[in-house]
């Protein structure tokens, strides 16, 4: 059988820009450093990323579960990289086809907008978007109710998996998002209309917008940081869990929690870290783990894990 190994990667679009312990700092950029050292030595032909959108490429005027995208642009926000992804057409719509064959209606995208929640595990791996051939599964993790359930997402990533066995190439299949965390994303229950209608009608926010944006996400990072902060706080023991459920793929367990515990536990972002199911089902025979690392670091705003595995 071809190779193919499971990367799980939290991501922060603070990360650079919020100060950190320095020690903390440390030890985050040497699971990095090592996660990639893995990853080129791996020496993928091809990726499949699962990640979420923070509303820049989805809206809530047509919010789809989940979208493969045929084509794909990052926005590059916070200090992620812009530009287009090296999507292979061919095999995404390969990828598409075999999904509505095995039932799995999954929304396709020809121009999909992606934005750190893809970007980040991009850069971390490989400095920037110059990378391996890449497909782009976008999984919506805070736009309720089309959150997509454990049971389903589990089902995706198998379909997933049966596509794979047909491919000849050495695969890296990468969940990004997660774990605990819940940022200052706005929910359509903001007593605001203005707020609303901003992650409802899609549309490109001005460089005055993005700042303010920034901004404000930073602040909380830091009042987080600084326990003062009325944002949930992160949840390392609920992260231990799914981590050890995700590494011994005990995928039974993840599908058996109850979908409200995970915002109650671990914030609404948590959802995200479905994108880690959804990977992990497509790759149950990475058995050797490689690297796993976490901290918890409020200043990202991040319940911070890797988890690299292959067979």
């Amino acid at each position: 059988m071809t190779q193919r190994a499971f990367l799980g990667m939290s991501h922060s679009p603070l990360y650079g820009l919020n100060p950190i312990p320095a020690q903390t700092e440390q030890h985050l950029r040497q699971a990095i450093d090592a996660t990639r050292k893995f990853v080129q030595a791996f020496d993928p032909e091809l990726v499949v990323l699962i990640g979420p959108d923070h509303y820049n490429g989805f809206f809530n005027e047509l919010m789809p579960p989940f979208c493969l995208g045929v084509q794909a642009t990052s926005v590059g926000d916070y200090l992620t990289p812009p530009g287009p992804l090296n999507v292979p057409q061919a095999l995404a719509l390969s990828l598409g086809e075999h999904l509505m064959d095995s039932g799995f209606d999954a929304a396709i995208s020809r121009r999909m907008l992606v934005d750190h929640g893809f970007a980040q595990a991009l850069q971390f791996m490989w400095d920037d978007l110059n990378t391996p051939p890449v497909i782009p599964i976008f999984m919506n993790a805070v736009a309720k109710p089309g959150i997509p359930r454990l049971a389903r997402c589990r089902q995706l990533g198998a379909s997933m998996g049966s596509w794979l066995d047909t491919l000849p190439q050495r695969t890296l299949v990468i969940g990004s998002g997660g774990l605990s965390h819940e940022p200052p994303v706005p929910t359509l229950d903001h007593p605001d209309a203005a707020v609303r209608e901003r992650i409802t009608v899609k549309r490109t926010p001005s460089q005055e917008e993005a700042d303010a944006k920034t901004r404000r996400v930073m602040a909380a990072g830091m009042t987080l940081a600084s326990g003062t902060s009325s944002m949930k706080p992160l949840a390392p023991e609920w992260d231990k869990q799914w981590m050890d459920a995700i590494e011994s793929c005990d995928l039974d367990m993840l599908v058996a929690l109850p979908e409200q515990t995970i915002e109650h536990e671990a914030g609404l972002s948590a959802n995200e870290s479905k994108t880690w199911l959804i990977a992990r089902a497509a790759v149950t025979d990475a058995n050797t783990t490689a690297i796993r690392h976490y901290q918890a670091i409020p200043e990202l705003i991040a319940g911070y894990g890797l988890l690299f595995m292959h067979q």
